[in-house]
């Protein structure tokens, strides 16, 4: 694929927004593995080269084993993630394919049985921002160093 803009460049000021964001998830008492986890599976979904490639850089950096990140894509068949981490992956599923799920209550409940209110929200704002940051670079094919 051929890049088609550097989006950092070409609005400087939404980039510094995007960024700021980022640094505020970042900051979220939620555990940093199930962030990149949630990460990951988004990136996934939407088909975000780059994006995946750098969460799975990430998430071995912070200690994630190639295991559990190989079966994120099959999550629900895997015995490797704990009932939160499983929680956290079906509502990244459903807000990321939004138009597809509606977001149903049985995610809604499954969520709820695993977070709080404030930590719902947190996770919600993480996963709408990995998605924001999938489009810009689907939609302005940034791709991953070889």
């Amino acid at each position: 694929m051929k890049p088609r803009i550097d989006f950092y460049t070409a609005s400087p000021d939404a980039l510094k927004a995007m960024i700021a964001l980022e640094t505020a998830v970042s900051k979220l008492p939620l555990e940093k593995t199930l962030i990149e986890l949630v990460k990951l599976r988004a990136s996934q979904i939407n088909g975000c080269a780059f994006c995946i490639d750098m969460h799975t850089a990430d998430a071995i950096k912070g200690g994630e084993t190639p295991r559990r990140l190989f079966a994120v894509t099959a999550w629900r068949e895997a015995p490797f993630f704990t009932e939160r981490e499983r929680a956290a992956l079906l509502w990244t599923e459903s807000l990321t394919q939004l138009s597809l799920t509606h977001a149903p209550d049985e995610d809604y409940e499954v969520v709820a049985a695993q977070f709080s209110p404030q930590e719902m929200v947190d996770l919600s704002v993480a996963i709408s921002t990995i998605n924001s940051w999938n489009r810009l670079a689907v939609g302005f094919r940034k791709t991953p160093q070889a």
